[in-house]
């Protein structure tokens, strides 16, 4: 079993996103970063199919030198090695990061062995394209299914499910196949000291993609409006006991 994972590194979740003076990017001084969710959970699904199947494990991201961090954390927690598609800091739109990275895959299936399994993150927590995954497989003329929450492989064949509005899909596909893969699918572990010394010592490759524009224009980046919210003091002690009495009947977690 051959796998390819993809990641993105992302601002973390719940960071105030403050923009440059141009609004042109965002200002990264005070940011924290890692791999988007529902990616990490990917990383965790890929190590959990080598360690129960065998084989190997490429964890892949397409960003600057700093995105070596999050490939550490995936590389810390199991995946055997890494490829950075260095970048100079712009923004690659959809289509030309899945460009990149079929390069990247097909580079590296020449020159070792073809891969079962590219898992994504069904979006990015930045951007949330939904496009990177399925334009990859469109473009290796490999099945995909988005949005799975569980995988079971077995005789060279993927058993897939994915949440629908009222129940699940249930997809059996043949390898290779390309996934996008959503939070939940399992609880990514967290990585041990000693997984982070050996994953600086593991092999990483540092591609230069070649940069292709995909007809999206950036003019400026707006931040969303923060949510505003109210408190309200029903009291104190027991002298707030009616109050939180009527609170919960207007909103019916209590009947009169």
């Amino acid at each position: 079993m051959n796998i390819l994972v993809s990641i993105k590194r992302v601002p973390l979740t719940g960071e105030k996103i403050i923009l440059t003076e141009d609004e042109q990017e965002i200002e990264t001084k005070y940011l924290g970063f890692a791999a988007s969710p529902h990616e990490e959970c990917a990383v965790e699904e890929a190590v959990q199919i080598i360690e129960k199947h065998g084989g190997s494990s490429t964890v892949l991201t397409l960003g600057t030198e700093d995105a070596i961090a999050q490939m550490h954390e995936a590389m810390a927690i199991g995946m055997d090695k890494g490829i950075l598609l260095e970048t100079d800091g712009r923004e690659w739109g959809a289509t030309a990061t899945a460009k990149a990275i079929v390069s990247a895959v097909r580079a590296e299936e020449e020159a070792s062995e073809k891969f079962d399994i590219l898992f994504f993150g069904n979006e990015s927590a930045d951007i949330s394209g939904y496009q990177v995954g399925i334009r990859v497989a469109h473009a290796l003329d490999l099945p995909c299914v988005t949005g799975i929450k569980e995988i079971q492989i077995e005789d060279g064949k993927a058993k897939v499910k994915r949440e629908a509005a009222e129940g699940w899909e249930v997809y059996e596909v043949s390898l290779p196949a390309v996934f996008t893969v959503k939070e939940g699918i399992n609880v990514p572990r967290y990585p041990p000291m000693i997984g982070k010394m050996r994953a600086k010592k593991k092999p990483l490759a540092r591609i230069e993609p070649e940069w292709s524009e995909d007809g999206v224009a950036k003019i400026r980046l707006k931040p969303p409006a923060e949510r505003g919210s109210t408190v309200e003091i029903l009291g104190k002690g027991v002298d707030a006991v009616p109050r939180a009495v009527e609170v919960l009947k207007e909103i019916g977690v209590i009947q009169s």
